[in-house]
C-alpha cells in the first residue's frame, strides 16, 4: 500500500483515487450455494459437537490411552454424544444427496489418480488432492455413524470395553479428526482465507432463494422417468459406487439399530 501512496495523478486528486484502487485490490470471496452452506454448516456443527462429546465419553468411561484431568467425570455424557450423533445422522443424508449431485465436482473424479501421479505440485494436483480429502471425509463420517449405530448404549456403563464395534467407533473418530484437519488445510491451500470465509456468509443470489427450493424439488421429481424406482437395480448401476455404498451403510445402520431395539 506504500507503493500506492507514491503514485501521482496530475488530473485527479490522489485522495479521491486511492479508495477505489484499494477496493479493487481486495481479494474477492467466492460464492457458495446457500443449500451447500446450510447442509455443510449443520453437518459440521453437529459433527464437531459429536467429536467433543465422544472424547469426553472416552475420558469418562475408558481412558486406557490417556486422559485429561480437567474434564470432569460425567456419566450422562454418553447420552449427549449419542444425541449429537443422531442429529448428524439425520442431516448427513441430505448432505450426501447434495454432494453426489450438485456438488459432485468437489469429489474425487475418475481421472484423479492420473493427475496425482503425473502432475505433482501443479495447481491441478492440489485441487485433485482436495477433492480426494473431501471424499475421504464423507467415507470417514459414514463409518463413524455406522459404527456408532452398531454399539449398545449399555456397553460403556457396564465397563464392556472389548467389543469390536467400540474399537471401530474409536478409530472412526480418530480418522474423522484427521480428515477434518486435512479438509481445512486443503481448502485453505486451494482457496485461501476467502474460500474458507465464503462458507460463513448469509448472503445469497436470487436463484438460490429458499423460496425457489419447492419449485426445484418439483422439477427434479418431474424429471425422473416413469418407473425409475420400480427398476431400482438399473438405477443403482448408473450411480457412483461410493455413493451406493454410503447409502447402503446408512440404511443398514438404521435397520440394524431398529431390529436391535425391537429385539
Amino acid at each position: 500500500m506504500e507503493q500506492l501512496d507514491s503514485i501521482e495523478c496530475p488530473l485527479v486528486p490522489w485522495q479521491f483515487v486511492k479508495p477505489y484502487l484499494q477496493a479493487s485490490m481486495k481479494p474477492t470471496i467466492p460464492y457458495q450455494p446457500l443449500l451447500l452452506r446450510l447442509l455443510h454448516g449443520l453437518t459440521g456443527l453437529c459433527l464437531v459437537l459429536a467429536i467433543l462429546t465422544a472424547f469426553w465419553t472416552y475420558n469418562t468411561y475408558d481412558g486406557r490411552w490417556g486422559t485429561v484431568s480437567w474434564l470432569p467425570t460425567y456419566k450422562a455424557i454418553e447420552g449427549i454424544h449419542g444425541t449429537f450423533g443422531l442429529y448428524t445422522l439425520l442431516i448427513f443424508p441430505g448432505f450426501v444427496l447434495y454432494a453426489f449431485n450438485r456438488g459432485k465436482h468437489r469429489l474425487a473424479q475418475p481421472q484423479a489418480l492420473t493427475k496425482l501421479t503425473h502432475q505433482v505440485g501443479q495447481p491441478v494436483w492440489w485441487y485433485t488432492l482436495s477433492r480426494f480429502v473431501n471424499t475421504l471425509t464423507l467415507v470417514a463420517l459414514t463409518f463413524a455413524l455406522f459404527s456408532g449405530k452398531m454399539m449398545d448404549e449399555k456397553w460403556l456403563p457396564n465397563g464392556e470395553l472389548e467389543h469390536f464395534w467400540y474399537y471401530g467407533h474409536l478409530v472412526s473418530w480418530g480418522v474423522m479428526v484427521v480428515a477434518i484437519a486435512l479438509h481445512l488445510l486443503m481448502n485453505a491451500k486451494v482457496g485461501g482465507a476467502p474460500f474458507l470465509l465464503s462458507m460463513f456468509t448469509w448472503k445469497f443470489r436470487a436463484q438460490d432463494s429458499p423460496r425457489l427450493w419447492k419449485n426445484h424439488i418439483a422439477a427434479w421429481w418431474s424429471n425422473l422417468q416413469p418407473g425409475t424406482w420400480s427398476n431400482w437395480p438399473a438405477l443403482l448401476t448408473t450411480r457412483p459406487k461410493l455413493e451406493v455404498a454410503i447409502w447402503i451403510s446408512l440404511i443398514a445402520a438404521w435397520l440394524i439399530s431398529l431390529f436391535k431395539e425391537l429385539g
